[in-house]
């Protein structure tokens, strides 16, 4: 029976691609910052484990308290919505922290033992902001890109091991937290400057008023097909939304 960890396991993408997972009979390792009890199923194929993505020690004893996985899912992230302009710069580094240089540190922490085995494959989840031209997303655009690119280049150096990564690109989901999590809570008011926000209001409307949307199953399905993909697929779009974003470019 094969064993699948997964970062960011607490909600949305993540609790579902665990669910799913599970639902295929997979053993799963469910790690979240903050462990907590009833948002997951109980199942003896399903273990929580505390993991910071931002944190070396963390990382470490959750890779250690896991034993051997046949599959990382890099899920955890955070959102950011925003003009540029009015984004500080200890925001700016709080989303790399997590989106670009958390994936890192945990694909990092589980590639010996995929390379010395022969055998390993690594979802890194990312976003559709990574296929058009996205307003209000400059920085987190940009911590996605990086992923994007650390992936493809990744992938080449695993192949000759039997090792294989990957990303996945969700789209946008109406279903999840992701902009009450983007805003740390704040109205786009307060974190947009006065000058951009006649702009800023009208791009969110265009956002809002699409007319695909991504969901969750959307994403937990396709994080398996990559992981189960013998094509030597890079990139995955998860969602109609992200799909037809692919097939324009």
């Amino acid at each position: 029976m094969k064993t699948v960890l997964i970062t960011g396991a607490s909600s949305g993408y993540g609790r579902e691609i665990v669910l799913h997972f599970h639902a295929q009979g997979w053993n799963v390792i469910a790690t979240m910052r903050t462990p907590r009890a009833g948002v997951l199923p109980d199942s003896d194929q399903i273990r929580l484990i505390q993991l910071d993505v931002t944190d070396p020690t963390s990382i470490t004893a959750a890779f250690e308290a896991a034993g051997p996985v046949d599959v990382l899912v890099n899920n955890a992230g955070i959102p950011s919505i925003s003009v540029f302009e009015g984004t500080s710069m200890a925001r700016v580094r709080e989303v790399f922290e997590t989106n670009t240089f958390g994936v890192m540190a945990t694909t990092q922490a589980v590639l010996p033992r995929f390379r010395e085995r022969g055998s390993g494959v690594v979802v890194n989840v990312t976003s559709s902001v990574v296929l058009g031209h996205m307003p209000l997303s400059a920085v987190y655009k940009a911590s996605k890109m990086a992923v994007e690119g650390f992936t493809a280049s990744l992938a080449l150096e695993l192949a000759p091991f039997g090792v294989q990564a990957k990303t996945v690109e969700p789209g946008a989901c109406l279903t999840t937290n992701f902009a009450a999590n983007a805003t740390n809570g704040a109205s786009l008011d307060e974190l947009v400057p006065a000058p951009y926000a006649p702009w800023a209001k009208e791009a969110m409307g265009s956002f809002t008023g699409q007319d695909l949307f991504t969901e969750e199953s959307d994403v937990a399905e396709t994080v398996w097909r990559a992981v189960h993909d013998t094509t030597g697929q890079l990139r995955f779009p998860a969602g109609p939304d992200a799909v037809r974003l692919a097939q324009a470019k």
